[in-house]
Order: structure tokens, then C-alpha cells, then sequence
């Protein structure tokens, strides 16, 4: 199972919707529109988001695990 990072490319604010959808398999727009949604519900959606952004490597840079 590939971990999860956030991409170079294909990203507009942080890469976290984009991550998500590399991983589940989905398009990013997709993602970004079911994130939006939630936003709706009651709930830390935009913390969670925020702590991904800041948790999430991006690709391409090493992580501890990489040595």
C-alpha cells in the first residue's frame, strides 16, 4: 500500500484533496466537491483538513522512513 502524500502537481491550495483522491482512487475535482459538502455538516472538517496539510509530506521530499 503506497503512503500518502501530497502531489507536485494537480493541487490548488495545499494537495490534501488531491492525496486523498490519488488514494482512494478518485478525481481530485470529485474530492474537492465531497470536502465542500462536508463543510455543510457539523464538524472539525477544516481543522482536519489543516492537519493534513501540515502531517502530509509532499512528494518528492524524504521522509524519516526513507533512511
Amino acid at each position: 500500500m503506497a503512503g500518502l502524500v501530497r502531489p507536485r502537481e494537480g493541487r490548488m491550495i495545499g494537495g490534501v484533496c488531491a492525496a486523498l483522491a490519488r488514494r482512494f482512487g478518485t478525481s481530485a475535482g470529485t474530492m474537492r466537491i465531497i470536502f465542500l459538502v462536508s463543510c455543510l455538516l457539523p464538524g472539525p472538517q477544516f481543522l482536519l483538513y489543516l492537519a493534513l496539510w501540515l502531517l502530509l509530506p509532499a512528494e518528492g521530499t524524504r521522509t524519516a522512513t526513507d533512511w
